[in-house]
């Protein structure tokens, strides 16, 4: 069984890299304020990106997936993070990184 990963920071193909405070170490950035499915308080997870209404820093979605764990699986090995908001998640990461290559 493969078990779920959280760390600060995480490794994305097309995204290059984020850090545990949402920053992308690349020139673009994914601009998380614009979606519903996130949120970031500087007092809560150390001003990380995380699931609206959990502690789940969005990181740990990329650093499952990396791993083979499906979308299913991390919703189910996470409770509070809904299917919607994860797909909203890829959803925005995936325009950000079109837009970044454009």
């Amino acid at each position: 069984m493969t078990y779920p990963r959280h760390r600060d920071t995480i490794t994305l193909t097309s995204l290059d890299k984020i850090g545990h405070d949402g920053a992308m170490n690349t020139q673009t950035e994914l601009g998380w304020t614009g979606s519903t499915a996130v949120e970031r308080d500087p007092q809560r997870v150390s001003g990380a990106w995380v699931f609206r209404g959990t502690r789940i820093p969005v990181a740990a979605l990329f650093e499952n997936l990396e791993d083979g764990i499906s979308l299913a699986e991390f919703v189910e090995l996470f409770p509070g993070v809904t299917q919607e908001q994860a797909r909203l998640v890829l959803e925005h990461a995936a325009r950000s990184s079109a837009a970044a290559v454009a």
